[in-house]
């Protein structure tokens, strides 16, 4: 999802595991901590000492100090593998979907039968490319994913994205939480699966011995997860796939909603096409209909869990956000509200520096960087964000951040401004 220097430009934003030091903790006089939603103009700076960070007081502000993160470089140096130069080549500049696992520090390109299906001990990036429309890279970070393997994704997404010339929209996706523009890539389902590249675990993709379970739930973004082989994973409200090897059985559930039905007899014949190369057969069958061979593996069904309610459509999304400039103008790097309630300003947005988009009450952070903004300052920038994203105690896992080059705004971003010119 984000680019820029090695670790640098990622931070904890790529890494749910990778613990740093908090670098600061807001008080104020008679406030709460961590009040960046009281609506307060909040001012921090910090400066270098030989060998750690230390935050200097900030303006009007008093702050808890700890030590800064290691640099990135000690960092990069305690991981069991160094990057490798020349991973991409230049048919990712031509037009098209590009997928690669992270396998220590080697970006390893998905097979086109493969693309779709995550494991979820592994990081992937996928760029799409559009040519002359724009391209975007996305991070997509499993929830069991190690440390090293997230760090290891961040410095390949840099890789990747200075290749690029820098102008790819950059995404991070965590497993669960992805964007509807990142599962629109895969119009034929995302589904996860159990294992990683670490972990050793990789089953076999052949016809045979195979016995898996996937469960198929949601409305809008329907995605198929990998769930224990047992009665006890069903319910009435969702569809199911049991993947035998050479037989593929699409179960409906009595209650599952209409998105499910469509979805899972899609996600049954991705299963055959590619994990079979078209070499097994798919059954559909229902809720009370159940084929011989499933009671096999299963067993005699017992009474399934009736449908959990999903949550009622919730209303329009607040466009309420926080803008904070990122600089290193006065020497050292500062990060100032500039704005606490949208829509802005589009003149605040100022070309020679980065600046963050505060809306993570609806799991959104986005990162803006000016053509002119030095490379020091977008290298805070995102770092600060991270920062940000932990002070304001944001679930990390459920967070999404974009990265945008001037430019190249969303219209997610652009509706925060008035009149976007």
């Amino acid at each position: 999802m984000h680019a820029g220097l090695p670790i640098h430009r990622l931070g904890r934003l790529s890494s749910p595991q990778l613990q740093f030091p908090p670098t600061y903790k807001l008080t104020g006089p008679g406030e709460p901590k961590h009040s960046y939603a009281a609506g307060r103009l909040v001012h921090h700076s910090f400066a270098n000492t030989t060998n750690k960070h230390t935050l200097q007081r900030a303006q009007r502000m008093e702050l808890e100090t700890n030590s800064m993160p290691e640099a990135p470089e000690e960092i990069i140096q305690m991981l069991p593998f160094k990057p490798a130069p020349g991973q991409f080549g230049p048919e990712v500049r031509d037009p098209g979907l590009w997928v690669w696992r992270v396998e220590k520090m080697k970006a390893v390109k998905l097979d086109p039968s493969e693309v779709g299906a995550f494991f979820n001990g592994d990081s992937y990036l996928v760029l799409e490319n559009r040519g002359e429309e724009g391209a975007d890279l996305h991070m997509w970070i499993g929830e069991k994913s190690s440390r090293d393997e997230q760090v290891a994704c961040a410095m390949l997404a840099t890789q990747l994205d200075n290749f690029l010339g820098g102008d790819p929209v950059q995404h991070r996706q965590v497993q669960g939480y992805e964007s509807p523009e990142f599962m629109g890539l895969f119009p034929r389902g995302v589904s996860y699966k159990e294992g990683g590249v670490e972990s050793g675990f990789r089953r076999t993709q052949g016809s045979g011995t195979v016995q898996r379970l996937y469960q198929i739930k949601g409305k809008r973004n329907i995605r198929a997860k990998e769930v224990e082989l047992s009665w006890s994973s069903f319910n009435k409200g969702d569809c199911f796939i049991l993947d035998l090897g050479e037989t593929i059985l699409s179960w409906t559930g009595s209650q599952a909603n209409i998105f499910e039905k469509q979805k899972v007899r899609e996600i049954a014949s991705l299963i055959r096409d590619t994990d079979r190369h078209g070499k097994a057969r798919v059954v559909d069958t229902c809720e009370g209909e159940e084929p011989e061979e499933m009671l096999k593996v299963l067993g005699p069904m017992p009474v399934l869990a009736e449908s959990t309610p999903e949550e009622d459509n919730k209303a329009d999304a607040s466009n309420t956000a926080s803008l904070y400039k990122v600089s290193d103008a006065t020497g050292s790097m500062t990060m100032t509200k500039v704005s606490e309630k949208s829509p802005f300003s589009q003149e605040l947005l100022v070309r020679d520096d980065c600046f963050i988009l505060d809306n993570g009450a609806n799991g959104k952070v986005f990162v803006w960087k000016g053509h002119g903004a030095n490379a020091e300052e977008k290298r805070v920038a995102l770092q600060m964000a991270d920062n940000f994203i932990e002070q304001m105690k944001y679930p990390r896992m459920k967070t999404q951040v974009e990265i945008l080059p001037q430019g190249k705004e969303t219209i997610i971003f652009k509706q925060f401004f008035k009149n976007w010119n």
